[in-house]
């Protein structure tokens, strides 16, 4: 069962040494950046991804403060737990969550176009092209 936990000292080097598949490292900002990150832009929520007691992710979301929307940050799967349905499961559970605060009706990411598994996931979520690029990132919306 997936479950999200915050990131403490007790998980926190355990978090910062997962890692993506050699060729999806131009794809994912590292854990750590991403926790730093965290501490600056408080907005952000990151949270390691477990399965039972066992860690095999990371996720970062946030109502970012430019625009006043919902963001996913970050989403990354451990290499040794890739192609079990992590992601999906993250995702899925994450836009529960989401949902739940009624105020707001859509939820944006980027994704690096190279990185097809990932738009793939996104595409049966929903998530579509909307036609703006931040830097090497296209951004993807999902309205609900």
């Amino acid at each position: 069962m997936i479950v999200f936990k915050e990131i403490t000292k007790e998980n926190f080097w355990d978090c910062i040494a997962l890692s993506v598949a050699k060729d999806q490292v131009d794809f994912v900002t590292s854990n750590a950046v991403s926790i730093a990150q965290s501490k600056v832009q408080t907005e952000c929520i990151p949270l390691a991804v477990y399965d039972d007691d066992i860690m095999v992710g990371f996720i970062m979301y946030c109502i970012d403060e430019d625009d006043g929307e919902y963001w996913i940050y970050r989403l990354m799967i451990d290499e040794k737990y890739q192609s079990r349905g992590y992601g999906r499961k993250s995702l899925e559970q994450l836009i529960k969550i989401i949902k739940q605060n009624i105020s707001h009706n859509k939820v944006f990411l980027g994704v690096h176009l190279e990185s097809k598994y990932a738009v793939e996931l996104y595409k049966k979520f929903g998530f579509y092209f909307n036609g703006q690029v931040f830097g090497n990132e296209h951004i993807m919306r999902l309205d609900y």
